[in-house]
């Protein structure tokens, strides 16, 4: 009995370290520094969702290396960046304006909104809203995809072009035009020659060494805001415990919770996609939720999945939970360590990684000319209005709504047109036999009745065989009721056969008034 259980503990070693080879030590080299490049990146882009909200800096700061942290453990889907964002930061506005007058109750409202957001995003992922995933088609993808692209490289055009109220000197643009080029170059030249190291972090150290070593007058990560000195110390947020907080901060936490869930599965279900791997939805709405509660109580403001730095992440070769962990501590680290040499990168190195991140992501393929012309016309409006909606709200959860509303809409409208209803007299001109082919529901019905013979009077019975036919709803229930009927009062007999159990139950529950053949 001995040898047979110390075989089977033997089975399960192998298994066991492959599934942690898979999930954190698959290439660990590849992982650190991709990490170290995503932890640069974020440092700006923190920085900025924090002032978006009105916030001071290292509410962002907080949140992004909080969440990295935790979500590398509680996370569905292994090399995936979650950390603050733009998304969150704009649903926090009004909340954050409201309490101008008290900036320490408003960031009170703001910690315990994403406590109650992270509560509610753990109960979605147990109630199971990742498996929604799956009524997402694969245009609003695209266009949720090609929308983030665009709205990737618009937000460095202030970063490119240097745009301010105090005007900048010719010389100065076109210097920091030239690291931007510069930057470019060594990211997509880089990788002909080497991929030891990650390009973007090779064009990070090499633009800040040149602009430190010849003291050159350009804008740097120190002036998008002060980097904090001193870790967090977890606290309770300071607002009052009773319903009248309760009744500011819910409408603010279920939007938060649905933004951050909407854009964290959509960035999961690229990742798949470019992975082809799968990843467990469920858990992943569940590891975002205790991601924020945790954050919540560090002193940071809510976060999602980060599509953007997740790609940076991928294209720098981040594939396992300790890429995610990676970015965290990194960004722990530079903050908090070497602040001073952070604060000196020039943000046109930044730059330059976004731009490749903007030009990487957008799916080139969906606009190419043979796209478009074998591509359905509802599939185009769709992608199209995905983009259009997304870019001009900033808003990824807007677009991807009208994007799946449209979608549903055609749908309708295309399943709404394929029912078909055929006919045949029996030899002796008695009783017609009608085929009903198609899905019967509230938006096929409405010219159900008119489609059948009804003045017809040589014959007696009607026979309508529903064999072939899916019925969804009591409206075609009530469809189906209206055409037996119009038979009844010109003195024919209908007759209702082939109906499944559903169908069955649906029709004794809606109707009783028709007799129903097998």
């Amino acid at each position: 009995m001995s040898s047979v259980s110390s075989v089977l503990s033997g089975a399960r070693v192998p298994t066991q370290l492959t599934h942690f080879s898979r999930e954190w030590a698959a290439n660990p080299k590849a992982d650190l520094l991709s990490g170290l490049v995503v932890a640069l990146a974020l440092i700006p882009e923190a920085i900025s969702f924090s002032i978006i909200a009105g916030l001071d800096p290292k509410v962002g700061l907080y949140a992004s290396f909080s969440i990295a942290i935790v979500i590398a453990f509680t996370g569905g889907r292994r090399g995936m960046i979650s950390a603050a964002t733009g998304a969150m930061a704009l649903v926090l506005v009004p909340l954050v304006a409201q309490y101008t007058d008290d900036p320490a109750l408003a960031l009170g409202y703001v910690f315990a909104a994403t406590i109650l957001a992270g509560l509610i995003q753990m109960g979605m992922g147990y109630l199971g809203i990742g498996s929604l995933m799956r009524f997402v088609p694969r245009t609003v993808m695209l266009g949720f995809v090609n929308a983030l692209a665009i709205l990737i490289f618009m937000a460095q055009i202030p970063h490119i072009l240097l745009n301010d109220d105090g005007g900048v000197e010719g010389s100065v643009l076109l210097l920091n035009l030239g690291f931007i080029a510069a930057g470019l170059a060594i990211i997509y030249g880089l990788p002909r020659f080497s991929t030891t190291v990650p390009s973007p972090l090779v064009a990070i150290v090499a633009l800040s060494g040149l602009a430190v070593g010849f003291d050159l007058n350009l804008p740097t990560v120190g002036d998008m805001g002060e980097l904090p000195g001193s870790l967090p110390i977890p606290s309770l947020p300071q607002v009052p415990w009773n319903f009248g907080t309760l009744e500011i901060i819910l409408p603010v936490a279920i939007t938060l919770a649905l933004v951050g869930l909407l854009e964290s599965l959509l960035t999961a279900q690229l990742l798949d996609d470019l992975t082809d791997t799968d990843s467990d939805k469920n858990i992943e709405s569940t590891g975002q939720g205790i991601a924020n509660v945790v954050t919540g109580f560090f002193g940071g403001m809510a976060g999602c999945a980060m599509i953007g730095q997740s790609m940076i992440n991928h294209r720098s070769g981040g594939r396992t939970r300790l890429s995610t962990l990676a970015s965290g501590v990194f960004l722990l680290i530079l903050i908090l360590a070497l602040g001073n040499w952070v604060a000196q990168i020039p943000m046109a190195a930044l730059v330059a990684v976004m731009i490749m991140v903007a030009v990487g992501t957008f799916n080139w393929g969906s606009i190419k000319l043979e796209t478009l012309r074998t591509l359905p016309v509802e599939e185009s409006v769709v992608m199209a209005g995905t983009i259009a909606i997304v870019v001009l709200t900033h808003n990824l959860a807007y677009g991807v709504a009208a994007g799946v509303l449209l979608s549903a809409i055609f749908f309708v409208r295309q399943v709404a047109w394929v029912v078909r209803v055929t006919s045949v007299v029996d030899p002796d001109n008695v009783e017609r036999l009608y085929a009903v082919t198609g899905e019967l529901f509230f938006a096929s019905t409405n010219d159900l009745v008119h489609q059948f013979d009804y003045d017809n009077v040589k014959v007696r019975r009607a026979e309508i065989d529903l064999s072939e036919a899916r019925v969804w709803d009591t409206s075609a229930v009530v469809a189906l009721d209206a055409v037996v009927a119009k038979f009844a009062e010109r003195g024919i007999e209908a007759h209702l056969v082939g109906l499944n159990r559903h169908a069955e139950e649906l029709h004794s529950n809606a109707s009783g008034k028709v007799s129903v053949g097998h």
